[in-house]
């Protein structure tokens, strides 16, 4: 008999240890709106470096959750961290028009709630809410002011956009139509959505080819698209460089294009600051210390100028 008692004993020893191990850790929910989404997988791997950055006994364990662009999905994920009891969680909304249920459910709760990459559209975030984001109306003045220059302020433009259900593509595109604003001689032929996608983007450009369509430069939302509307010149055999494409993110895919020529520009995106500024408040929330509610991690304009010091 005395074997199992000091079997059970020595059991429950290392479960309490080990128990009080992982209590150190703050244990942290991660909905990402998609894993295949490029950029959004250098904010994940980027989150997730961060996270073990921290001195053992005072770290962060991410469990990340893919939403796959699904808002129902994403708040059932939320629902899930809340039941699981997280210190904290981080969400990359699917839908910025969409998280009034989500900032409820964690409020209610009381556990801290980080936006990375977008910001929800409503302006006033309640305590225990952070926001860390880039301005995204900077990202399309930025692009289209360079290629406005380039065009010598005459000319037609296509605009590709995000997906229509994030305010990154709506506030993108505004920048880059404030930047116009100022450029009477330069129009607007086209502006479609291409959801983010290196194809879709590539079939866009290649449906406005076929049309006939005439146009001096492309302003994507983000990298993918523009790399794609690259392709799409290329195969219709469009002299390289006659056409002017600019994007967002600043990608490395992005970054080779500028060098190789294939694109003219990029408004860099710093996904690590986002993802050191998210984990930070993320942690900082559960340990109760103060921390800043919206925080802006600046875009930079990207040349074949300076390119190299993005890489």
């Amino acid at each position: 008999m005395k074997t199992p008692i000091r079997f059970t004993a020595l059991a429950l020893s290392m479960m309490l240890a080990s128990g009080f191990a992982s209590a150190a850790d703050i244990k942290v929910g991660v909905s990402m709106s998609a894993f295949d989404d490029t950029f959004l997988t250098y904010l994940r791997e980027d989150m997730d470096k961060q996270a073990k950055s921290y001195p053992k006994g005072d770290g962060v364990q991410l469990q990340f959750e893919d939403a796959r662009a699904d808002v129902v999905k994403q708040l059932s994920q939320v629902e899930n961290f809340i039941s699981q009891k997280v210190d904290a969680i981080i969400v990359n909304p699917v839908d910025t028009a969409s998280t009034k249920n989500i900032i409820s459910a964690a409020t209610k709760a009381g556990i801290p709630l980080v936006f990375v990459n977008r910001r929800p559209d409503q302006k006033d975030l309640p305590k225990d809410v952070v926001a860390v984001t880039s301005d995204d109306i900077e990202a399309g003045r930025l692009q289209m002011q360079y290629i406005a220059e380039k065009l010598g302020g005459k000319g037609k433009i296509v605009i590709l956009l995000g997906d229509l259900a994030n305010n990154s593509t709506t506030n993108r595109t505004k920048g880059v139509k404030e930047v116009l604003a100022k450029y009477p001689d330069i129009k607007i032929e086209q502006e479609q959505t291409g959801i983010w996608l290196r194809d879709k983007g590539m079939t866009l450009v290649n449906d406005w080819l076929t049309q006939g369509r005439e146009f001096n430069a492309v302003l994507a939302n983000n990298d993918e698209m523009a790399i794609g509307a690259s392709m799409a010149l290329k195969s219709a055999g469009t002299k390289p460089g006659s056409v002017l494409i600019a994007g967002v993110d600043g990608t490395p895919d992005g970054l080779n294009a500028i060098t190789k020529g294939d694109m003219a520009a990029s408004a860099f995106q710093d996904a690590k600051g986002q993802a050191v500024g998210s984990v930070e408040a993320a942690r900082k929330m559960a340990k109760k210390e103060p921390v800043e509610q919206n925080v802006i991690i600046p875009f930079q304009l990207i040349t074949p100028e300076n390119v190299a010091k993005f890489k």
